[in-house]
């Protein structure tokens, strides 16, 4: 039997391609029915650029880390922070 689609879906071939990337279901969605109305060049312009770890402070990465959900990070160095939060 053939998986049904979600009719909210406008775009199901890159809402796929994101999930298949490792996104979240509403951020597949967010994105993929951005770019069906929009465009794909036009959402692809949207993107910007995150800091780089390597610029926040402990404190910063700490709160970060508790924010996603990693635990064993408070007696962590900061080089040890940036590693679990890239490799999480």
């Amino acid at each position: 039997m053939p998986e049904r689609q979600n009719p909210a879906i406008k775009d199901p071939e890159l809402y796929e391609k994101l999930r298949d990337d490792g996104a979240s279901k509403g951020k597949a969605a967010r994105i993929s029915n951005a770019a069906a109305k929009q465009g794909r060049s036009k959402i692809g312009e949207k993107g910007g650029e995150s800091g780089s770890y390597d610029d926040w402070t402990v404190a910063e990465l700490r709160g970060r880390a508790k924010e996603i959900g990693l635990s064993g990070y408070s007696d962590k160095r900061k080089s040890e922070l940036i590693s679990m939060l890239r490799n999480s």
